[in-house]
């Protein structure tokens, strides 16, 4: 595919180089001069430099011939007129990164689409919803739900007194049988690998694991992890992620929200009817003893600055409570921050990535998840009449070195992948996939693809 990607910052670099690891034809339009020189001595992406709702740059990155424009600046309305002004100079689909809220109605949808923008997306939106889908479930690390909850991929760090612990994947079949679960990885130290039946699980280890809903309590059990209560929850950051997260569970649980600018806090004052604002720096230890901090069962910073949520977040560790989960914008970050305890990563880079690589992507793909802390994706893909997936049991199957078939999901019903399982035409089949296995795996799903 030919795409333009038009950013102002990491957001479009970041997507650009996951683009260009699947063989895509890449653009970026940005207007800052010295950073695309950056990118240019490290890559071979062709770059622009310009103001991407300009009629004459978008006609310099050839948008007549790009089957897709993205457009993820941080300004709103620049993202909107840039899509708008690709569709109309004939770009075949448009992606506009927005921020307010109310643009993801399904009337405003609507509209947009009218105007030329095929797809809107909000990462604060999305990074709101991932927190509040941790917030039940507590337990995990990680949580990332296909077809509507029919099977879930959890992230575990497994801790001392784990039964699984010093066991093989094969030692825990034979004492149990069959699991509605399944192990697809294990990010070790700084290695991820696919375990083996010989694979034996060590502490603090991070395990991927595909399961079926029914299962989730004795996948918990065997991780060592106990059934975590969230009654009252700290938040720090009343911006946009705060908001999507306050308003949504503040029915829910007894919700304390830090925000250090006033003015903002007047703002939510009116928008929230069951929080308590508090004006003030979360980084102050008084203020967060003075509020109770030792009574708090998950404490939720989602401010601007990564190191703010870092710092609070390990400050509330000292002080007892169960649950974190912190915005760190930074990738590199992200292993640092769970290595150092922080039990929740939300990037919002990852999440534009998923959404946004999903559309770059084949028909067969129903749905991408770009993980945090590792460079792997988990893909949905539906098994399209003819494909090489359908033609042989998963055991016969020449997967690519680095992806392994998790689950299946045909209809109502859902399974765990085991070898002589059949994938059937339509069935939507859930895949783990190291780096630069995409792709390959994709080619299994294609209708009258042939294997490799």
């Amino acid at each position: 595919m030919n795409i333009i990607i038009a950013g102002d910052g990491e957001v479009g670099f970041y997507l650009a180089q996951a683009l260009v690891d699947s063989n895509h034809n890449i653009t970026i339009v940005d207007p800052h001069e010295e950073l695309l020189k950056m990118v240019e001595a490290h890559t071979d992406l062709m770059t622009i430099v310009g103001e991407s709702n300009s009629v004459g740059v978008l006609k310099q990155a050839n948008v007549d011939k790009a089957d897709l424009v993205i457009s993820v600046l941080h300004d709103e309305q620049t993202n909107i007129l840039t899509a708008i002004l690709a569709k109309k100079l004939g770009a075949k689909s448009t992606i506009a990164r927005v921020n307010t809220l109310e643009n993801l109605s399904e009337g405003n949808k609507k509209i947009y689409e009218e105007l030329g923008i095929d797809f809107l997306i909000s990462p604060e939106d999305i990074a709101g919803h991932e927190v509040i889908n941790i917030l039940n479930r507590p337990e995990a690390t990680e949580i990332f739900e296909l077809s509507d909850g029919k099977l879930s991929v959890f992230l575990i760090k497994l801790e001392e007194g784990a039964p699984v612990l010093n066991k093989t994947l094969s030692a825990i079949a034979s004492e149990i049988g069959y699991l509605d679960f399944r192990a697809v990885a294990i990010h070790r130290g700084m290695d991820t690998f696919i375990p083996t039946g010989d694979t034996i699980f060590l502490p603090n280890d991070l395990v991927y694991v595909i399961t079926k809903p029914e299962a989730m309590s004795e996948l918990l059990m065997l991780g060592g992890k106990q059934k975590m209560d969230i009654s009252n929850i700290m938040l720090v950051g009343g911006g946009r992620v705060g908001k999507v997260v306050a308003k949504r569970m503040e029915n829910d649980l007894n919700i304390k929200l830090v925000e250090n600018d006033r003015e903002r806090c007047m703002r939510l004052t009116d928008l929230l009817d069951e929080s308590l604002i508090i004006n003030g720096d979360a980084r102050d230890i008084d203020l967060m003893e003075d509020e109770g901090i030792e009574n708090v069962d998950a404490f939720i910073a989602v401010t601007n600055s990564a190191e703010t949520n870092i710092l609070t977040c390990l400050h509330a560790k000292k002080y007892g409570v169960k649950k974190t989960i912190a915005l760190v914008e930074n990738i590199n970050y992200i292993e640092i921050s769970q290595n150092i305890g922080i039990d929740t990563i939300i990037n919002k880079k990852l999440i534009a990535a998923s959404y946004i690589l999903k559309y770059s992507m084949g028909d067969e793909v129903a749905s991408l998840k770009c993980l945090s802390g590792i460079n792997a994706d988990i893909v949905e893909l539906v098994a399209r009449p003819g494909s090489p997936v359908t033609k042989k049991l998963i055991m016969e199957l020449n997967m690519p070195e680095g992806a392994i078939i998790g689950g299946i999901i045909r209809g109502d019903e859902s399974f765990i992948a085991i070898g002589n399982f059949q994938i059937e035409v339509n069935d939507k089949v859930v895949v783990f996939a190291l780096p630069g296995t995409t792709r390959k795996v994709e080619k299994l799903f294609m209708k009258g693809s042939f294997s490799f």
